[in-house]
């Protein structure tokens, strides 16, 4: 038996690589604007990447993200919080133990907006081989444990490594031949079963058809602060600027 759709709920946020870390960190006051109800929302959408490094498994991720975590739980006490898991935040349901968390493998998920059929996705569950090998290893539970140990054990080590590779990576890129890239990515998708599909993962902020389904690649949240609010006509592209929202 297939698993009931997400039902999503008109009004609800839809943030996607904020990429949080000590180079991007707008997202803390974004969700404090929403602890507070400055930003008002009945279902937040993490659609991944929402955390430079967040593995569970590796307990120093958890603590160095320490506020941003708590408030997200605090958060979930009161409004539905749906986290799809990318590939610099995974293994959550740990640290998230009242947020729906979603893992590669269950991507894309399916949907529901007002008889709509809806794709979510982060946007890598379909990598070449090599990719896909190096994402369940590096999911592992034991492969996780021994490199907490060892990362521990050399002072994070490898923590403070990828910073300094994370911290010269351009999160901003424009990719020219998106579409045709898209349109190569989602071929081996029953993309006509969905009348939209959005992802996040290419930080790109635009949309086009494919066929009769609407593709939607949702903006960086790292890359100027924009998000996207669920209406009734559909998705909306806002901004946060310090304690409110713009449209």
């Amino acid at each position: 038996m297939s698993p009931k759709p997400l039902k999503l709920l008109e009004g609800a946020l839809f943030i996607s690589d904020a990429h949080y870390s000590y180079k991007h960190k707008e997202l803390l006051d974004f969700l404090k604007a929403v602890r507070s109800q400055e930003i008002s929302t009945p279902q937040l959408i993490f659609m991944g990447d929402i955390f430079d490094l967040l593995f569970g498994g590796i307990p120093y991720t958890a603590e160095r993200n320490r506020e941003a975590v708590d408030i997200i739980n605090t958060l979930s006490d009161n409004i539905e919080i749906v986290y799809l898991e990318g590939n610099h935040d995974f293994n959550l349901a740990s640290i998230f133990p009242g947020v729906k968390i979603f893992t590669i493998d269950e991507q894309p998920l399916t949907a529901e907006y007002r008889g709509q059929v809806v794709a979510l996705a982060h946007g890598d569950f379909d990598g070449p081989l090599g990719y896909r090998l190096y994402t369940a290893i590096i999911r592992n539970r034991l492969v996780l444990r021994f490199l907490s140990i060892l990362d521990t054990m050399g002072k994070n080590f490898i923590i403070k490594a990828l910073d300094k590779k994370l911290a010269r990576k351009d999160d901003c890129q424009e990719m020219y031949t998106f579409e045709k890239f898209i349109i190569k990515h989602l071929a081996k998708q029953d993309i006509s079963r969905f009348e939209l599909f959005i992802e996040g993962h290419h930080h790109q902020n635009c949309s086009f058809a494919i066929g009769k389904c609407h593709y939607v690649n949702l903006p960086a949240f790292a890359c100027g602060s924009g998000y996207m609010v669920l209406g009734p006509q559909g998705l909306e592209n806002s901004t946060f600027r310090g304690e409110k929202a713009s449209s």
